[in-house]
């Protein structure tokens, strides 16, 4: 038996905002350890962001895929914006934590935006408010953790 949509999307909220702890996790991490221990906490920190960037470019490509199963066509900028969010978060990886954190923040921030048209057009509106709220603590988590380092 599938549960209740209501059920599934509160799931699925729950999730998302759980997303969130590594963010929060690390970042206070990095202002309570010892120097030493900062470019391994740093590292994982940009690993789990990239990582997470590397999701919200993936959405893009199922709408892409949505669009193809439904109307035989989908915008190239699925297709395309799906993986660019992967290649900008590996260079922030490779890059020391006082600048890939922040760019990673910036990612996110961008995925936001390209998020609140590409939602809109595949009726995925209702999930904006979430998605604001997970790009704004991930983002500063990013910024703090990059202070801290």
């Amino acid at each position: 038996m599938n549960p209740h949509p209501d059920q599934t999307r509160k799931r699925v909220k729950y999730l998302a905002y759980a997303g969130l702890v590594p963010f929060v996790g690390l970042a206070v991490l990095l202002w309570i350890i010892d120097a030493e221990l900062h470019p391994f906490v740093a590292l994982a920190m940009a690993g789990y962001g990239a990582s997470v960037v590397s999701f919200l470019g993936g959405i893009h490509w199922g709408i892409g895929f949505r669009n193809v199963a439904r109307m035989h066509n989908a915008p190239l900028l699925n297709f395309g914006w799906g993986v660019a969010p992967s290649l900008m978060a590996w260079i922030a990886v490779t890059m020391p934590a006082f600048a890939g954190l922040p760019l990673l923040a910036v990612i996110l921030g961008i995925c936001y935006a390209v998020d609140r048209k590409t939602y809109v057009e595949a009726g995925l509106q209702e999930w904006l408010p979430m998605r604001l709220h997970l790009t704004v603590v991930s983002a500063l988590s990013c910024l703090m953790g990059a202070a801290a380092t």
